[in-house]
């Protein structure tokens, strides 16, 4: 289009920074109360441009606008996007709202797929930045801290630095990044400019014992390496310490899996006898105590070991019982424990734990604050070759098992149960429900209690297509941030 031809904008709004919600909001809220068009509107950064910003109308007397909830939030996500035009898609996006309020239901709307998209690119961008932020130490003693250099997609620092803070509360460090840099003193978390990658330091000595580490827990059994790939872009393997072990560990990977197998030890292990012997002393039916006397968690977590109430304690290395504060808020309650809780007698530490924690994360959920359990407290499984294959709990030993759980919600008296999965709202709610059709509700039992439905995270380890799982993630982030801001009300 020929300059003549050039339609000159009313307003021209220069924010303060790429992150500056705060200043688009307000400006936002100003030229849509003054029914200012979008196409009437130039938006710009103050570090890239230098073009003053027209004063914007006041807001008019007596008129409010009146947008969805929701907006917000997703509005914020997709703020941290890399992309120059996301101003003006919001803005486009707000001003449809007020004559569209269920625009962001209508999934085939060009500006709401695009909304998603960006939201998606940042919360994936988070996410990695969680994963893959490998922090060096520097100096000693009252000059020790730790640096760490990351090349983000988006404008996602200010956004994870609480994260970081929460994660390393005890530590003094700094976040690089191209854009922005994040540092924490101890006491106050502070946002400054970017930097360069000259400026974080070079490798440290604790990298040679973690690529040790590396190699020795990597599993050739499992590796799929486009969907390593996919979680773990090469993009990143520079800044990684142990990347430079990934070409050659793939080579191998097929000698390493059969070699492996070969070792696999058979069933039952020596060592689920030893640990079986251990928690399991021999004692006659009538001196098991049953937790009827236990005044508190740790009397009823000490009497559980003694459970006889269904034959599963048969098989089983030891029971696995609930664990976190006694006057948690929350109680997540998942099925039975596996194979690695089984050994280590703490729920949730196996696969779907580690997928479950790093979920909570994501959603600002402190796992030292909410009570975890299971709705059944020994391992149930079938002998399968040489391993352990988990198996469902039936009603019978689901119902022989409540009377813990009973006991338990008795004693902590939370505000919030979670039931993760369909054994578990059976457990909580005495009869079956369609877990799938009634995820994400709240349902209020006679005494009071509400149970929020969801999925159990091994769900999410359960699916193979790659895209699919993401999906399935977002999902249960989406619960997850349900239910922190259930605990709060």
């Amino acid at each position: 289009m020929p300059p003549a031809e050039l339609k000159l904008a009313r307003y021209g709004v220069l924010l303060e920074s790429e992150t500056d919600f705060a200043g688009w909001r307000d400006a936002a809220r100003r030229l849509a109360l003054n029914e200012v068009r979008p196409e009437d509107i130039s938006w710009h950064v103050a570090a890239g441009s230098g073009r003053p910003p027209s004063d914007l109308p006041a807001v008019p007397d007596g008129v409010q606008l009146v947008v969805p909830r929701d907006f917000i939030e997703h509005a914020e996500t997709a703020f941290c996007h890399s992309d120059p035009s996301r101003f003006a898609l919001l803005y486009r996006m707000l001003w449809r709202l007020r004559t569209e309020p269920k625009l962001l239901a209508i999934a085939s709307d060009p500006d709401t797929r695009r909304l998603e998209a960006m939201e998606k690119a940042v919360r994936r961008d988070s996410h990695q930045m969680h994963a893959f932020v490998r922090f060096r130490k520097i100096g000693d003693g009252d000059e020790e801290r730790y640096v760490a250099w990351f090349e983000p997609d988006h404008f996602i620092v200010e956004r994870n630095a609480d994260f970081f803070v929460r994660r390393f509360t005890g530590m003094r460090w700094t976040i690089l990044t191209p854009h922005t840099s994040a540092d924490w003193d101890g006491e106050r978390l502070a946002i400054g400019p970017g930097a360069a990658k000259g400026d974080a330091p070079e490798q440290d000595d604790t990298e040679a014992l973690w690529r040790t580490y590396f190699e020795n827990i990597f599993n050739p059994a499992r590796l799929k390496v486009k969907a390593m790939q996919k979680e773990m872009p090469k993009k990143y393997w520079r800044n990684l310490p142990e990347a430079s072990l990934i070409p050659e560990l793939i080579a191998g990977a097929d000698k390493a899996a059969t070699e492996m197998i070969a070792r696999m030890p058979t069933i039952p292990a020596p060592h689920h006898a030893k640990v079986q012997a251990k928690h399991w002393p021999k004692r006659e039916p009538a001196e098991v105590s049953q937790g009827d006397e236990a005044s508190s968690i740790s009397e009823l977590r000490e009497a559980a070991k003694g459970c006889r109430r269904c034959p599963l304690w048969r098989d089983a290395t030891q029971t696995v019982f609930g664990e976190g504060p006694d006057d948690a808020k929350v109680i997540f309650v998942g099925e039975q424990p596996g194979d690695q809780e089984d050994l280590a007698s703490k729920p949730f530490v196996g696969p779907a734990g580690k997928v479950f924690d790093a979920i909570l994360d994501d959603a600002g959920v402190d796992r030292q604050k909410v009570y975890v359990t299971n709705a059944v407290k020994h391992f149930k499984f079938e002998p399968r070759g040489k391993r352990r294959i988990h198996s469902k709990p039936n009603a019978g030993e689901v119902q022989a098992c409540r009377w813990w759980i009973d006991r338990e919600f008795t004693l902590i008296k939370p505000d919030l149960a979670v039931a993760l999965g369909a054994t578990a709202a059976l457990s909580l709610l005495g009869k079956a429900i369609p877990v799938t059709r009634m995820r994400g509700q709240v349902i209020e039992r006679e005494d009071g209690l509400r149970v929020f439905i969801t999925i159990h995270p091994s769900f999410i380890l359960r699916i193979q297509e790659a895209a699919e799982k993401d999906a399935e993630r977002e999902r249960f982030l989406t619960d997850m941030r349900q239910v922190k801001r259930l605990m709060t009300t």
